[in-house]
């Protein structure tokens, strides 16, 4: 029976580049695995050739003489580089493709010696405005696992040393038949070590770290908003059997100010001002980040107007200029008044009379009003 062409049991084009190969034989092999399909010859049929198709067109030199001869360029009985054996090699074709599911050592964070980097660390750190935008340094104080200092992270009593696991070799993974194929998996003696301890370290009982409390210096770029994230390279849990230590990210969140609220780079505030101020004008001071300024209110100055302080915001931690301070004028009505000052509000009041000069959005809302009336009715 002929065999049928490997791009075609695979469903690629003939220029599939490595990835689109083995994307291609993942699938195929996840759907027609024996043990997804038991009892089944022909699902395990279609597996062995997708298995052979990959095992040729991943290999360069046999990729090369398949594409210029076909099969006969591949089989060696006639002349060709060298065929398929799924006793050799069929195990370590699916472990490279699979081996992020089945535990397969390829890319992982353990090395051959059982060495193994300390996981990372987060701290969250609440500041305050001023500290986020100008830039603070800030002590912290975190559980960390750090190495042992008597055994020097090694997890063996003083003196003595841990031995290579005797199954693994040190690899801290073993090979498991199944069938026609093989894979691996974390070796059950040493789980993953690739070494043994017979006389642990009495201080830290063998796990080569202990639980400490650690004071770290925390330098605070000036700008930095929520969510924003401080790396420090080194600082988080010891890693095992001498492996790097992880790292520390202190994640940053800003407390809500009693008066500024920030934008990116721009801060907002409301100004309260007074009825007179408002319409006669005057001068307050305002606050900013950086102390008190002058503010100038023209006279008429109505609710909502948003005078901008250029220069008074933020400079943000990743550079692009200082922001602005934006302050909104709420205009304050007076409580609590004296009978004299009802009075003269009274005066007031019947001054400006019903003139449309003295407020014109009154006027104009109180005509809308009274057009949408007319128009439900008419």
């Amino acid at each position: 029976m002929s065999k049928r062409d490997y791009y075609e049991v695979l469903g690629v084009n003939r220029d599939a580049s490595a990835d689109d190969l083995k994307k291609a034989y993942r699938r195929l092999a996840m759907k027609f695995h024996p043990d997804r399909n038991p009892d089944d010859p022909e699902a395990e049929e279609k597996f062995k050739e997708a298995s052979e198709a990959y095992e040729i067109l991943t290999d360069a030199e046999r990729r090369q003489a398949y594409d210029q001869f076909g099969h006969a360029g591949v089989d060696p009985s006639q002349g060709g580089p060298g065929g398929f054996g799924f006793e050799g090699n069929l195990g370590d074709i699916f472990g490279d493709v699979f081996g992020d599911i089945f535990g397969g050592s390829r890319g992982g964070g353990r090395g051959a010696n059982g060495a193994a980097r300390g996981s990372d660390l987060r701290y969250n750190m609440l500041l305050d405005l001023e500290q986020a935008v100008g830039g603070d340094t800030v002590e912290v104080r975190i559980p960390v696992l750090a190495g042992c200092e008597d055994c020097d992270g090694s997890g063996a009593a003083p003196g003595t040393s841990a031995s290579t696991c005797p199954d693994c070799q040190g690899a801290g993974q073993v090979r498991v038949s199944q069938g026609f194929f093989s894979l691996q998996q974390t070796c059950p003696r040493c789980r993953g070590q690739g070494r043994i301890v017979t006389d642990p370290c009495r201080t830290c009982g063998g796990a080569g770290r202990m639980e400490k409390r650690k004071t770290l210096s925390v330098k605070i770029p000036a700008g930095v908003d929520n969510g924003d994230r401080i790396r420090l390279t080194g600082e988080g849990e010891a890693g095992m059997n001498g492996g790097p230590p992880g790292d520390l990210y202190v994640q940053v969140e800003v407390r809500e100010h009693s008066i500024f609220v920030r934008d990116g780079r721009n801060l907002y505030c409301e100004v309260p001002i007074g009825v007179a101020d408002a319409a006669l004008g005057g001068e307050m001071e305002v606050p900013t980040l950086d102390g008190r300024v002058k503010l100038k209110i023209p006279s008429e100055t109505q609710t909502g107007k948003v005078f901008r302080l250029r220069g008074k915001g933020v400079t943000q931690v990743r550079g692009g200029g200082v922001g602005d301070l934006l302050c909104k004028v709420v205009v304050e009505t007076p409580v609590k008044l004296t009978d004299r000052q009802k009075e003269l509000f009274g005066e007031l009041k019947a001054s400006l009379g019903e003139s449309a000069k003295h407020s014109p959005r009154e006027k104009s809302w109180f005509d809308g009003v009274k057009n949408f009336f007319d128009g439900l009715t008419g």
